[in-house]
């Protein structure tokens, strides 16, 4: 079912990349010199199609390396919170063993069976 989903997705998606592709395969100069327009000091000549998917590709690029710095603090958080979970963890069972050793040591109080049932009165 899931498989049928993505299919019936991308199938439209797919033809609708290439129809836009093939409609804009004109060639087009992008530059970077805002001060020349006439002989700009570093510019490229590329199909429309390619310089809008580039744009593209590297928008969801800076998009995730920003989502990603967003998310640090709370992975450091956790991180934290783990290492002291881990250290409580061992505390405890450092304070059972202990416990339990000093319960094993100390002698039993002796207990009188003949006073058990019997009135004393």
């Amino acid at each position: 079912m899931r498989r049928l989903l993505a299919w019936i997705l991308l199938l439209p998606l797919s033809v609708a990349i290439v129809l836009f592709a093939v409609a804009n395969r004109a060639d087009v100069v992008v530059s970077f010199d805002p001060f020349s327009r006439a002989s700009p000091a570093f510019a490229v000549t590329a199909p429309l199609f390619a310089v809008i998917f580039g744009a593209v590709i590297v928008g969801v690029l800076v998009g995730g390396i920003v989502v990603s710095f967003g998310k640090l603090h709370w992975r450091l958080a956790a991180r934290r919170a783990e290492r002291e979970n881990a250290r409580l963890k061992a505390q405890v069972e450092q304070r059972n063993a202990a416990d339990f050793q000093a319960a094993a040591r100390t002698p039993a109080l002796p207990v009188r069976s003949d006073t058990f049932g019997q009135d004393r009165g």
